[in-house]
């Protein structure tokens, strides 16, 4: 449906159906490509794309690999599901292994050294359930001291054998019961050319973002319309101009899910300085780290066009 309401936009608007590529500065393009691992080497990665075709990559000498920590890029498991930056469309210079985000609302914490959280991640996302392993309940706890029922929760996390492990807190928890989001400040008069806040990423698989002001009856959802960042409403298959404060790179990101748990987060970035509060996009993995993001840093500072 997305797909239709942007083709639909584009034809009235006049802009290309599909996003322009981000551009590094030094002639190169940067992207990103995601699938499973077929094979491995120093020097190549074979894998089977998300659209089921094989893709073969060179591997740069100075390239780094995330699997629950640094790994040595050769050590990335046949079989496991990656998330890979590339320059100029074949080079790969940064992968990250079974990376995934648990980002929701609490609903339930239970054990004593490996904690088990049950989270609600919204209508469209469902629930989901989330190991804390005893050796990294430490850090997210400093970032996160209320494991309690109706408490924000955000962190990164490994897959391993169907499990989700949480291994580091995304940002700090916001103070307050999801129910009791702060109301924005009067910011957005509806002239402004861009709005700032923070970008995050979340694993849906479609190119885009996920944005908090939709239309309940444009989406379905009951629960968006919510934020503090003082955010305008926009449609479903909204195309907008995103620019990641912190590398300079920008580029046409369609909306094409509703952000109502992002909307609920009223905190701030602080990569590269600190952010307006409020989360104003929730990319796809995808959509992030072609815009230059890091996927174990849980945002960026961002500039988003709304005309």
């Amino acid at each position: 449906m997305h797909e239709r309401r942007r083709a639909l936009a584009a034809a009235v608007l006049g802009r290309d159906g599909e996003p322009a590529r981000t551009d590094t500065g030094d002639g190169g393009t940067l992207s990103a490509v995601s699938g499973v691992v077929l094979d491995i080497s120093p020097h190549l990665i074979i894998i089977e794309t998300d659209e089921a075709a094989e893709e073969r990559l060179v591997i740069a000498p100075w390239a780094t690999a995330w699997r629950g920590g640094n790994v040595a890029v050769a050590d990335v498991p046949i079989g496991s599901r990656v998330i890979i930056r590339t320059r100029s469309g074949k080079v790969v210079d940064r992968i990250w292994s079974d990376i995934t985000r648990l980002t929701g609302i609490i609903l339930a914490v239970t054990g004593r050294t490996d904690l088990a959280v049950q989270l609600d991640c919204g209508p469209h996302r469902g629930r989901r359930s989330v190991v804390i392993p005893y050796r990294s309940s430490g850090r997210i706890r400093v970032r996160y001291p209320r494991l309690e029922p109706g408490y924000l929760f955000d962190a990164i996390g490994l897959v391993e054998d169907g499990t989700a492990l949480a291994q580091l807190p995304a940002t700090s928890q916001p103070p307050y019961r999801a129910t009791a989001v702060p109301p924005p400040s009067p910011t957005y008069g509806g002239s402004q050319a861009t709005i700032s806040g923070t970008a995050v990423w979340s694993d849906f698989t479609d190119r885009g973002a996920a944005y908090p002001m939709l239309e309940r009856s444009d989406t379905g959802c009951d629960d968006s319309g919510i934020s503090c960042a003082g955010l305008p409403y926009l449609a479903l298959g909204s195309v907008a101009h995103v620019r990641n404060a912190c590398t300079g790179l920008g580029t046409e990101v369609p909306i094409v899910a509703c952000g109502c748990v992002a909307g609920r987060f009223c905190d701030r970035c602080v990569e590269c300085g600190t952010s307006p509060r409020g989360r104003i996009l929730e990319l796809s993995a995808i959509s992030y780290v072609e815009l230059g993001g890091d996927l174990t840093k849980g945002c960026f500072n961002a500039r988003m066009g709304v005309t």
